[in-house]
């Protein structure tokens, strides 16, 4: 069988996949597993090939079960997150913790990064041995202008730091940041408040990945020194070359998202294969053995692994590197798609919860697309023309090619002709040249065109699953991006290298190569400035991913049947039937996830309202009985430098809105509104007005602020309509009606204060909501004292529980059944209050709070109120 490691890596896979469905032990794999291999070999001794290879497929899937579990019980009894989850470690107060710098450290726009790979931590007055990885920032600006520790891989060094683990927004939709850094082992992070608070305590000998760790740092530094006055080429170069993308700032990052090319910034095969086929060439034209070629390739790429970020994709490329060489080395002509799956059993062998990873995901796709479809078509295509260009002047060779290939260099033997009869004497030996060059030029140009065209082909469902974006014309920028990539990374580890040992021609090096990503930015920038050059979309349902898949492996089959009939000496009529209905088949099925033509997940005929956690701010999504839809509010950054400015925590908008808002299958909105003209409620607003079709803008009081006039330009420039609201205004959608309480002054408000909040109440029948924004006490008392219906069944509690709103009168006169605090958890501020608590639990109301609860979601038929939690429903 001659994909039969596909269908081994298939099944072990499949395997992990059921082991994180069904709860099944680790023994019980283990003897299904045992049992299928003795069963097989029984049926392959009595000659039942189809069972025993059946039998052969379920151990392998068996064994696949078994290595999750084994993997999730590999975690030992020291590490930081067990001792934690035990009580054994109280991460509430700062602890003195003692460890090995992994890298030199880190100098990023806001300040300075040190990671630790932990031995032990001072608690409660004694040592304890512990192991994990913790991440420590230091945040430099005026407060904090003193320069930071400067260590290097390798060094021993303390650390006095109130660690935490990372914390998952809990909200449907967001992301798995926990589990990103733990598969970096990164299980504890902090920040340094004093440099003071950090001292290097020695220097043991170096390890292997300590001295590569260096070499990293030193490469980082020199291509700062190579290119001192480009920012944004030191950016992109530190990225492609290293895979540090901490430098490239958010403008070009979106640029390179809208046109589908962030895969060169994102280390991948890509990088591995310019480089390697750089140093073979130039391996071979030192004429260096085939042994020699293959072992000088093979300690480049390995040492490239070792100093390198991003590591799953490289190690994925690195591994089908070596196992090609390796098969060369035997004269073996290997599979591709075999290649590919080995690489990946290997690796899932290793970290089988590696298969969740999306690096992962991505990578081995876009590996099995290029295997799978591109190079068939490639050799149906122009491959066999390529090879026809080989020895064009020798006639005998005619015969070993198929007709049309034959016609093919009898024509370029009669241009040849026709140019030696006008070109001088001395270049007549070269004429068969001048005539081939530019068609094999031609020829690569579409293999480019065919490669890039079938990896986003093949990438769309999980470019839209994780990135939720679907770019136009990403195989027309993919073409420059990719070429120019293949000669950025050579040439930019040859200008580094060269710059060690010769200064002045590694300048010259260096011009050439800032050229060249110069030039890389400008076709980027130029295509995403395309109309309609990205769109933003919900994931894909998980039925149409099966058939997506379906249809590619399917046409992969018939593409790769065709491709081996070809080969035939004598091939027989082809019948493309089965070709072409999956091809249309997978162009309806993509064209289904570009498009989303699904209607939204929300329940028919309901009124429902989710206060999200979006940390230290408010956002709140309402969904009508009629289908209409509100965004209250957006959330803010989550933590911002104020000497850089730089963004220091995921934007709220992008990162947490917009993936719940994604995850319902929504693309646009009715209205979104904007109770106040503060960071933590309106700085999310940004990214889902890029994201969102958005109707109408809701504001309440005009304030004289930039930030919220910059906000209303942005609305405006997108098509939005701005609404005002004031005190008495209503509405009514679907059965529901709504009253707006608060702001009552029309006039321009100097300055943003919580007392101009944007108040709502909103009715289904006999259950009511209220929502309440910032408000304070002398709003509280307005509206107890003017006598405004308050009473609510729901209540998003005011100003994120702080001492200074939620009144005793005020709550008294709302008397909810259930009371929401939206609040980021470990906030400076010490929301909620404890008196801010007690009265609230003093209305024997159900106190949720996002920090712990997550997101609380309240459904009502107008007649019963449910409230759910994400906590609730996602207990682990």
């Amino acid at each position: 069988m001659k994909l039969l490691t596909l269908w081994i890596a298939g099944a072990f896979a499949s395997g992990i996949i059921l082991a994180g469905i069904a709860p099944v032990g680790l023994w019980n794999c283990v003897w299904v597993a045992a049992g299928g291999i003795v069963a097989g070999i029984i049926l392959l001794r009595t000659n039942r090939i189809t069972g025993a290879w059946l039998l052969s497929m379920l151990s392998w899937a068996a064994l696949g079960g078994a290595a999750v579990r084994m993997e999730q019980a590999s975690v030992p009894a020291t590490h930081v997150t067990r001792l934690a989850a035990e009580g054994k470690l109280d991460l509430s107060e700062p602890l003195r913790w003692r460890g090995r710098l992994r890298s030199d450290s880190m100098r990023l726009p806001w300040g300075t990064r040190y990671e630790i790979d932990l031995e032990s931590v001072e608690s409660a007055g004694r040592d304890m041995r512990v192991t994990g990885g913790l991440r420590v920032n230091f945040y430099q600006d005026e407060r904090h202008a003193e320069l930071p520790v400067d260590l290097r891989a390798g060094d021993r060094a303390e650390v006095l730091v109130r660690a935490r683990e990372p914390r998952n927004f809990l909200d449907p939709g967001a992301a798995d940041t926990r589990g990103v850094l733990a598969r970096q082992n990164i299980n504890l992070i902090g920040s340094l408040r004093s440099t003071e608070l950090l001292r290097k305590l020695d220097t043991p000998s170096l390890r292997i990945a300590d001295r590569l760790a260096r070499a990293r740092g030193r490469l980082l530094e020199q291509i700062n020194l190579l290119f001192p006055d480009s920012r944004d080429r030191t950016a992109v170069l530190r990225a492609m070359l290293l895979g540090d993308r901490n430098f490239v700032d958010s403008q070009i990052s979106e640029v390179f998202q809208k046109t589908a090319v962030y895969h060169v910034l994102v280390l991948a095969g890509l990088h591995v294969a310019a480089l390697a086929m750089f140093v073979f060439w130039l391996a071979r034209r030192l004429r260096l053995t085939v042994i020699w070629t293959t072992a000088v390739t093979l300690v480049v790429l390995g040492a490239y692994l070792g100093v390198v970020q991003d590591r799953p994709p490289i190690l994925r490329a690195a591994l089908m590197a070596a196992i090609f060489l390796g098969a060369r080395l035997l004269f073996r002509r290997i599979e591709m798609l075999n290649t590919v799956a080995l690489a990946a059993l290997i690796l899932l062998l290793a970290r089988p919860s590696a298969l969740g990873d999306a690096s992962f995901q991505l990578s081995f796709l876009a590996a099995g697309a290029i295997a799978g479809l591109a190079m068939p078509w490639i050799e149906r295509s122009s491959g066999p023309y390529r090879e026809g260009l080989a020895h064009l002047g020798d006639v005998t060779r005619d015969v070993s090619f198929p007709a049309r290939v034959v016609q093919f260099r009898l024509d370029l033997r009669t241009v040849s002709a026709w140019l030696e009869k006008r070109l001088p004497a001395w270049l007549a030996p070269r004429v068969d040249g001048f005539v081939t060059a530019p068609v094999a030029a031609g020829f690569r140009l579409w293999e480019v065109i065919v490669l890039s065209a079938t990896i986003q082909l093949g990438l769309l469902p999980l470019l839209a699953e994780n990135f939720h974006r679907v770019s136009i014309f990403g195989p027309a920028s993919n073409v420059p991006a990719v070429l120019l990539t293949s000669l950025i990374v050579p040439l930019g580890f040859l200008t580094l290298t060269t710059s060690f040992v010769w200064g002045a021609a590694a300048r010259v090096l260096a011009k050439m190569l800032g050229g060249l990503v110069s030039g890389l930015l400008a076709s980027v920038e130029w295509i995403s400035r395309w109309p309609h050059a990205s769109h933003r979309i919900p994931g894909p349902p998980a039925w149409l991913l099966i058939l997506f898949f379906a249809a590619l492996a399917l046409l992969a089959f018939f593409s790769r049947a065709a491709l081996a009939e070809d080969r035939l000496a004598y091939p027989k009529p082809r019948r493309p039937w089965g070709e072409a209905i999956a091809g249309l088949a997978l162009v309806v099925l993509a064209l289904a996830v570009g498009i989303f033509p699904f209607a939204p997940r929300l329940a028919a005929g309901q009124f429902e309202l989710t206060v999200l956690d979006v940390g230290q701010g408010d956002s709140i999504f309402a969904a009508f009985p009629d289908g209409r839809t509100m965004l209250i509010d957006g959330g803010g950054q989550y933590s911002q430098n104020s000497g850089t400015g730089s963004r220091t925590g995921p934007d709220m908008g992008e990162e947490v809105v917009s993936a719940y808002l994604w995850q319902r299958g929504l693309k646009h909105l009715d209205v979104m509104a904007l109770t106040h003209a503060h960071h933590d409620h309106l700085d999310g607003l940004y990214a889902v007005l890029d994201n969102f079709d958005v109707k109408e803008l809701w504001v309440g009081r005009d304030v004289d602020s930039a930030a919220y006039s910059n906000l209303l330009a942005y609305a405006r420039a997108r098509g939005v309509a701005i609404v005002h609201h004031l005190r008495g205004d209503t509405f009514a959608w679907g059965g529901t009606s709504g009253q707006v309480l608060w702001p009552e002054n029309p006039l321009v408000a100097p300055k943003a204060t919580n007392d101009d909040c944007l108040v709502l109440r909103i009715e289904d029948g006999g259950i009511r909501f209220l929502l309440t924004g910032d408000i304070e006490k002398r709003v509280e008392g307005s509206l107890v004292k003017d006598g405004d219906t308050l009473a609510a069944d729901f209540l998003k509690v005011p100003h994120h529980g702080s001492k200074t709103s939620s009144t005793d009168g005020f709550l008294s006169r709302v008397a909810p059944r259930v009371a929401v605090v939206s609040v980021g958890e470990g906030n400076p501020f010490g929301h909620p209050s404890a008196e801010t608590v007690a009265r609230l639990e003093g209305t024997n109301a159900r106190v949720l709070r996002t920090d712990r609860d997550g997101a609380v979601t309240a459904a009502t038929n107008g007649r019963e109120l449910v409230v759910h939690t994400f906590v609730e429903m996602h207990p682990h």
